[in-house]
């Protein structure tokens, strides 16, 4: 007898094969999606702290450290060691965010929507490590360093937008309050957004350049910029009073009023570090807080846009929370 022609299965990707095997809880989905944000917001602050320290160009070249060697060398000391170990933290931010991409392709039934958000996280990575590289070579440019901070912001914008969609359906977004209110909201993302940018003027004109050596500036004082930044922020504090009391006036429910507040304090907290580090000549520490500040403001922004709405349970997402619910009895 003739055996029969051995043939091939369909190749799995290991994304599909751990898919297949797994379905994570909503509990871990909705962790896994936090890490993401957290990291986001870790590589902001240590990015931030490469340059107050004045490690910028601690590491000669890239993605290698020196022409030589992967990793930091004893001559390059501490800026070598500290810029080297920032780029270390991208990798565990790589395995935040491959963890959240695993988690939602894990999801069933699967979440498209979700997922293709997840997997923008990893094309923001890649795409700014990249400029990071450009940013050594460019020997520290004020654009370029605008550039490699905005794109953090995108992640952190993006992990931010996935974290939140975890814990919503997937049935068409509905709104929880007036259409003059969500008008409001948008306003507060933009100006906010504004505010972020015209953030990167003050530090491309200012101290704090990067380095020791003589690092180019944006073409305006910094006091000017810093005026600028100052009332653009003024203008985001105005719009979120006004938010916070029209969602008093159509008693809009008490989560929204919640994030109202909460954006409120973050502002006002912020404001006062930007106030203090200006008069105090913008030290180092303050610096850093402020960044930190900015990050926690910009989440603090999305979480009250996206309370606005709300997405019911389709069937797709009650099952898959219920497979979920299932799994930790």
């Amino acid at each position: 007898m003739h055996k029969p022609p051995l043939t091939i299965g369909p190749v799995q990707t290991p994304l599909a094969y751990i898919a297949q095997r797994w379905t994570p809880s909503p509990r871990t989905l909705r962790r896994a999606a936090l890490s993401a944000v957290v990291m986001s917001v870790f590589i902001i602050v240590t990015g931030g702290a490469v340059r107050l320290t004045g490690s910028g160009l601690g590491c000669d070249t890239w993605p290698k450290c020196t022409d030589d060697s992967l990793f930091a060398t004893p001559e390059q000391g501490l800026h070598g060691a500290i810029e080297f170990g920032n780029r270390m933290l991208t990798y565990v931010l790589s395995a935040a965010v491959g963890w959240a991409i695993i988690a939602t392709t894990a999801v069933k039934p699967r979440r498209r929507g979700l997922t293709r958000i997840a997997w923008s996280q990893f094309w923001i990575v890649m795409g700014n490590a990249v400029v990071g590289g450009i940013t050594v070579f460019a020997g520290l440019n004020p654009w370029t360093v605008a550039g490699h901070f905005l794109l953090a912001n995108a992640l952190l914008t993006v992990t931010t937008v996935t974290w939140l969609r975890t814990r919503e359906g997937d049935g068409a977004p509905r709104p929880r309050v007036p259409r003059p209110v969500r008008r409001l909201s948008w306003a507060i993302i933009v100006t906010s957004g504004l505010l972020i940018v015209l953030g990167t003027s003050v530090t491309g004109s200012g101290k704090h350049a990067g380095d020791s050596s003589n690092v180019p500036r944006m073409p305006w004082d910094w006091s000017d910029a810093a005026h600028v930044h100052a009332a653009a922020a003024w203008v985001v504090c105005a719009l979120a009073v006004a938010m916070w009391l029209v969602l008093r006036v159509v008693d809009a429910p008490d989560d929204i009023r919640a994030r109202a507040r909460d954006l409120l304090i973050v502002l006002l907290a912020q404001g006062g570090i930007g106030y203090f580090q200006y008069f105090t000549h913008v030290p180092e520490i303050l610096v850093g807080a402020h960044m930190l500040g900015s990050a926690l403001m910009w989440i603090a922004v999305l979480r009250l846009a996206l309370s606005l709405r709300e997405r019911e349970q389709t069937g797709s997402t009650v099952a898959s929370r219920t497979d979920g619910a299932l799994s930790n009895v």
